[in-house]
């Protein structure tokens, strides 16, 4: 302890302040602390903090929470791109400590010359306060220091004016004895690093041509893979993100379905990355050129999308690093360089770095080749497997790139141990995978996402229902309703949601004995007819630009610690909501896990959370068919997962009109006097493979 008053339990603070707590500009960061005093007098609290361009913010006074707890909060908004820093001052308040005595000695029957001491002691408070005040509200203090030292007037008109200054007072305190805590760091990013929506598709494949008889297979290129760029931002996403797009590996090449010999036309597993024609800072020619590259950066940037590139860190056999650094690999016992393996797995066409044997080295190329495709405007990097390399490189390598660009992001891909995802996210990582993919009910869905909001100062969760490695058997056995479900989970549970090309055309079929896609394209070219597919009412794509949208529109959805769990009686379902304190938007969800069975709950809501008080009535509007109700605290709901499997309502305040909407079809039914919902009109999407 430092100072004349002890701060302790200082939040957001990350590994006792070793790593600096995130946040985004313009989020609204909770911050707390345990302060408290000696004896009866009051304390004050309050946040100073600095802006990366050294420029002190706003006196921000912290309000006490529960009675009795000495916890105080408040929050603050970091309005830029940087590290800020803070501090908690805690500080004897003369003027609270005035108020609070003579309110009670009044109530208590004292009188004037009972009170003469407290009288100047006012008068004294009063003119030390009055350099602090708006020159605006200076008349009233001295109007009430006056009154103070009138003996002709009554007690009531001495003290009720400067009684009438607390809320002034509470703005511009009079501190004394002031204690300033420890300084504690916070990285604020741009806002994409909390709020954005993800989609992966493979280049080569978009315009991919398939070998037939007599004429070879023909890669796509980014000539050909811009055409497919309109389509991904009509579905309202704002991130592209590109697998590995460097020359791939001819040594020990895998074939399809992951298998060990590849024919002579079979193209490879995009993360064996290299071959004689470069590295990690090369693009495979039949992809095109670097000017190519750039131009198709351009395209996807004139769509509102900004491209993000996999960094993976690991060689094929005859990538130039094998030949050039050969002390950047394993050798073992018999004098070969070790493949990577996940036992049972085994990956023959890659070469794991080794960190250890030339530490400077590696971080130095590696800092070279990350600032390579920063300087051709990638500013999103999506990490693979970050848990199989050596946290303190990660550490290093992300402050360097953001010392030189503090707007690049990196997403880790890391579906490992809780202690190395979190672990990853404190050093440095803007966005975690998660295990959203293998949360399947909705309690588990609920007890995870609370464990993410906990985590909330360092950690940002971006939910994918589906990767190249990952197909989920609620996917491969669901029905297109589960396709809807998850999206509808991934979408707003989370301020950051991704997917990957094919979950719109409801691709749902497994290599036998793996969860993962059949004819996986991580080992061929996966050309898809998106025309076809919409023409002929087989693609989700407008309902994920609906969710989206909604996503866009609301600020509520843009933010992770609002979220907020509601009680609903049936277990087949789940119900959350999110509130912008800011602007008031509130957005509440109900959500079957049920692809296949109607369901029917009850809700009881957490009114406070939602802005409102228990017996208010309000108005719920879904964002999916355009239909209204009247609900309450209590209220009944019907999912059909063929007709509609959630709700996604935005609230409409007491006493504001209702907007002019109509749902797409009559209700099918509707609950009692307590309120009700209805279905939109079913999916006709059919499940084929």
């Amino acid at each position: 302890m430092s100072g004349r008053f002890p701060i302790e339990d200082v939040s957001p603070v990350v590994s006792c302040g070793r790593y600096p707590a995130r946040a985004v500009v313009g989020e609204l960061v909770p911050v707390s602390a345990l302060a408290y005093r000696e004896g009866h007098d009051a304390l004050g609290c309050n946040v100073v903090w600095l802006g990366p361009d050294g420029r002190a913010r706003p006196f921000t006074r912290m309000r006490p929470g529960e009675p009795g707890q000495d916890r105080w909060h408040v929050t603050i908004a970091p309005d830029a791109v940087g590290e800020w820093l803070f501090a908690v001052e805690a500080f004897s308040d003369p003027y609270l400590t005035w108020h609070n005595a003579i309110t009670k000695k009044i109530a208590a029957g004292q009188g004037a010359v009972e009170l003469a001491n407290d009288l100047a002691e006012g008068v004294r408070v009063l003119s030390a306060a009055a350099e602090l005040v708006p020159k605006a509200d200076r008349p009233r203090l001295d109007q009430a220091t006056q009154a103070l030292r009138d003996a002709d007037r009554s007690l009531s008109e001495r003290t009720g004016p400067a009684l009438e200054l607390a809320d002034l007072l509470w703005e511009h305190p009079v501190r004394e004895l002031v204690a300033t805590g420890e300084e504690y760091r916070i990285w604020v990013d741009r806002e994409r690093a909390l709020f954005s929506a993800w989609y992966e598709f493979f280049p080569r494949s978009e315009g991919a041509v398939l070998a037939t008889d007599g004429e070879p297979a023909r890669s796509g290129t980014f000539a050909t893979a811009t055409q497919r760029l309109p389509g991904v931002a009509a579905m309202g996403f704002d991130v592209l993100y590109l697998p590995p797009i460097h020359p791939i590996g001819r040594v020990n090449r895998k074939g399809p379905n992951n298998s060990l010999v590849a024919g002579p036309d079979d193209v490879g597993s995009p993360w064996a990355i290299g071959a004689e024609e470069g590295g990690h800072d090369a693009i495979h020619p039949d992809l095109g050129t670097a000017e190519d590259f750039r131009g198709f950066v351009a395209a996807a940037a004139q769509q509102g999308l900004e491209v993000a590139m996999d960094l993976a860190l690991q060689c094929a056999p005859d990538h130039p690093w094998v030949t050039e650094h050969p002390e950047w690999f394993t050798t073992r016992a018999d004098g070969s360089i070790a493949y990577a393996e996940n036992p049972p797995k085994k990956y023959q066409d890659i070469y794991p770095l080794n960190f250890d044997n030339d530490p400077d080295g590696v971080r130095a190329e590696v800092l070279r080749v990350v600032l390579h495709w920063v300087g051709e405007g990638v500013k999103i990097f999506r990490v693979d497997n970050p848990h199989t390399k050596p946290v303190d490189f990660w550490h290093w390598l992300i402050w360097e790139v953001k010392r030189v660009d503090p707007d690049v992001l990196f997403l880790a891909e890391a579906f490992t141990r809780p202690a190395m995802m979190h672990g990853l996210a404190k050093v440095g990582f803007t966005q975690s995978y998660t295990y959203f993919t293998w949360r399947t009910s909705p309690a588990e869905m609920r007890e995870y996402c609370a464990e993410l909001v906990a985590a909330a100062d360092y950690m940002r969760p971006n939910f994918w229902p589906n990767t190249p490695d990952i197909l989920h058997e609620t996917l491969q056995h669901g029905g297109p309703p589960m396709f809807k479900i998850r999206a509808v989970l991934a979408a707003l549970l989370s301020p950051s949601w991704g997917m990957y090309a094919g979950y719109e055309l409801f691709e749902h079929v497994a290599r036998p004995g793996a969860e993962e896609y059949l004819d996986n394209e991580k080992y061929q070219l996966r050309p898809r007819d998106w025309a076809d597919a919409e023409a002929q009412g087989r693609s989700l794509a407008p309902f994920i630009a609906t969710l989206n949208r909604v996503r866009r529109d609301n600020p509520a959805l843009h933010r992770l610690r609002n979220l907020v769990f509601h009680d609903i009686d049936n277990p087949a379902l789940l119900c959350w909501s999110k509130r912008d304190p800011t602007t008031g938007n509130t957005v509440l969800v109900v959500c079957s896990f049920d692809s296949h069975t109607v369901q029917w709950g009850n809700t009881t809501l957490d009114m406070p959370a939602l802005g409102l008080d228990w017996h208010d009535r309000f108005t719920v509007h879904d964002e999916l068919t355009g239909a209204s109700y009247d609900w309450g605290q209590r209220n009944t709901v019907r999912l059909d997962p063929y007709l509609q499997p959630a709700h996604v309502f935005t609230l409409r305040r007491p006493g504001v009109p209702e907007p002019d909407a109509r749902a797409t079809t009559p209700p099918v039914s509707t609950a009692g006097p307590q309120g009700g919902t209805a279905s939109a009109t079913k999916d006709d999407a059919r499940w084929t493979s």
